[in-house]
């Protein structure tokens, strides 16, 4: 009796060191591999792709560029010509490259603000939860640096707060929804473009971005200086703009690409030399467009 439960207990011992052998070889009865760990497998789970390139509906939240500011006529806003929802020809803008002209007229909404800072960002996106919208565009932070003065700008840790409230407004109604966000122009570049118009720079002392075009020809240390720390929080905004969407798999940022394009005239109002003409809003709604139905992010 002894001997026979020595003989199973040597047996069941036996089954086990081949069974710990199958696993360090990293084999199932399946054939397939088992050794990989539950980081890996929630790496790999992270991976599938989760975007959609043809969403059905897009809503805009932002400032004065979507709503197509001084595109049309001076001091106005002219939507019909914003680069995410307009319905303009000359500007073929997102809506109706995603969409087609006839369904975007129904299918896209536009929330955006003239004057609008980050700050303003949750409350338009709560409105724009209200249309189910599939996309939401978002185009904001230039009026955050383009204030009555350099101590004036929004601070990046609060830009940053108010970024992560407009997306969790967003994802607690609608956490299957995408979002494009879109960087905050190079600032610096408009000012060295629009000041070689006298026009423009007359327009510019009714109040437009005096932090950054304020004494547009003062080409002073001080003025340079100013000009500079504008410029720099700029980049730490786009830098937020990148992390906090970053966090977010059903958010896309454009990886840059409006910070980057070189606007010149062409694509500058001609009423202010600073907002973005029907041509410089077909080249955003181009920009928007490659970002969203690429296949992979825009690093």
């Amino acid at each position: 009796m002894r001997k026979q439960r020595r003989r199973r207990s040597r047996a069941l011992a036996g089954a086990v060191a081949v069974t710990a052998a199958l696993g360090v070889g990293g084999c199932d009865v399946l054939g397939g591999s088992s050794g990989s760990t539950g980081s890996e497998r929630t790496r790999a789970a992270r991976t599938v792709q989760v975007w959609d390139r043809s969403p059905a509906s897009i809503a805009a939240v932002g400032d004065s560029i979507t709503r197509g500011f001084d595109a049309c006529t001076v001091l106005s806003d002219c939507p019909e010509v914003s680069w995410a929802t307009g319905t303009s020809d000359q500007v073929d803008s997102l809506a109706v490259r995603l969409l087609g002209r006839a369904k975007a007229a129904d299918h896209s909404w536009n929330y955006a603000v003239t004057g609008a800072r980050m700050a303003d960002l949750p409350g338009q996106m709560a409105d724009a939860v209200v249309r189910k919208p599939q996309l939401v565009t978002v185009m904001a932070g230039a009026n955050d640096a383009c204030r009555t003065s350099v101590r004036a700008m929004t601070s990046v840790a609060d830009f940053r707060a108010q970024f992560e409230d407009a997306l969790g407004t967003l994802r607690k109604s609608l956490p299957k929804t995408q979002v494009y966000v879109a960087s905050v122009p190079n600032l610096k570049r408009l000012w060295s473009e629009g000041r070689t118009n006298p026009l423009g720079k007359q327009v510019w002392k009714l109040g437009i971005c005096p932090s950054m075009l304020g004494d547009a020809d003062d080409l002073t240390s001080v003025a340079t200086l100013r000009r500079d720390r504008v410029q720099q929080r700029v980049e730490e905004y786009n830098k937020v703009l990148k992390e906090v969407c970053a966090k977010d798999r059903r958010c896309r940022f454009d990886g840059g690409a409006v910070y980057a394009y070189r606007f010149g005239t062409d694509q500058l109002s001609h009423w202010d030399w600073f907002h973005p003409s029907t041509d410089g809003q077909s080249k955003l709604a181009a920009i928007a467009y490659r970002a969203i139905t690429a296949k992979d992010p825009v690093d």
